[in-house]
This record gives C-alpha cells, sequence and structure tokens, in this order.
C-alpha cells in the first residue's frame, strides 16, 4: 500500500457566471468529466462541494476563481487522465471559459496517503509555488518532486 499520493489543484478564473450560456458547454461536460476523473486509473478522490462537484467551492476568497482538486495515485496516473478523453477536448477549450492568469494555477504536492487536502491547504500551496518556485512543498508538471513526507 503507498504511503503517499499526489494532490494536484488546478484554478481558474471564470469568464462569466456558471449558469450563463457562454459556460454553458463548460458546465455541461463537468459530469462526464468527473465520471471519467472517477473512473480513471490512479484517482483516489476529487474535491466536491455540496453540488457533488467543486463549482459551489471558492478559493483565494474571490467568487470568480474556480477551483478543481483531487488525490491520485501518482504523477504518471494524472497525466495520463488530464491528456486523454473528454478531459483533453476540455483542456483545449479552456480559454474560451476562464482567463489567462499570469500567476500559476496548478500546484501539486504529496500527502500521506489516506489525507485530504483541503481548499486552505491548495491556497496555501498555490500561494508558495508563486512566492518560491517549484519545491517539494508545492510543483509543477514540468519541474517534480518525489515525495518526501514528515516523520
Amino acid at each position: 500500500m503507498a504511503i503517499h499520493q499526489l494532490a494536484p489543484v488546478n484554478i481558474g478564473r471564470l469568464k462569466a457566471p456558471l449558469d450563463t450560456p457562454e459556460l454553458k458547454d463548460f458546465t455541461n461536460n463537468l459530469d462526464p468529466v468527473n465520471a471519467a476523473a472517477d473512473g480513471s486509473d490512479g484517482f483516489v478522490r476529487r474535491l466536491q462541494g455540496d453540488s457533488g462537484d467543486a463549482t459551489d467551492l471558492r478559493i483565494h476568497d474571490d467568487e470568480w476563481l474556480w477551483v478543481n482538486m483531487s488525490v491520485r495515485r501518482d504523477i504518471e496516473a494524472l497525466k495520463a487522465f488530464m491528456y486523454q478523453g473528454v478531459h483533453r477536448e476540455l483542456l483545449a477549450r479552456r480559454r474560451e471559459f476562464v482567463e489567462r492568469l499570469s500567476e500559476a494555477v496548478t500546484a501539486l504536492w504529496w500527502v500521506p496517503a489516506g489525507h485530504r487536502p483541503t481548499v486552505a491547504e491548495a491556497e496555501d500551496r498555490l500561494t508558495h509555488l508563486r512566492e518560491n518556485g517549484p519545491t517539494p512543498y508545492a510543483f509543477t508538471l514540468r519541474t517534480t518532486f518525489s515525495p518526501v513526507l514528515p516523520r
């Protein structure tokens, strides 16, 4: 049994409210993307609010910042999911739905197996990455680190 798992967070500044026609393709694809995520190899869990997805959750006290967070077995499992199927299709269209931000919008970190990362943890990891660049505490897909857990 693994002693660590990967926690990726991704945020985006929405271009319009979720219930508007501008985001209809995005919201209509949430259930298929979440179902694909849930069934993908290496999936452990995903952040969910009262709605069953994360659309009712926000990060950095910003009503326009959407947050998506999960736990995966490892980096390879995350990459395999990200770059295939319906997720890949929506990822290619992300600029239709979210603005380009100048700062990091994705952070990864290792968690003890069974840990459920919170939005507050995600905020902390993103802030750390933005201020310090990739480190074992918060890193990117381009610059990864091996798991190092507290003893």
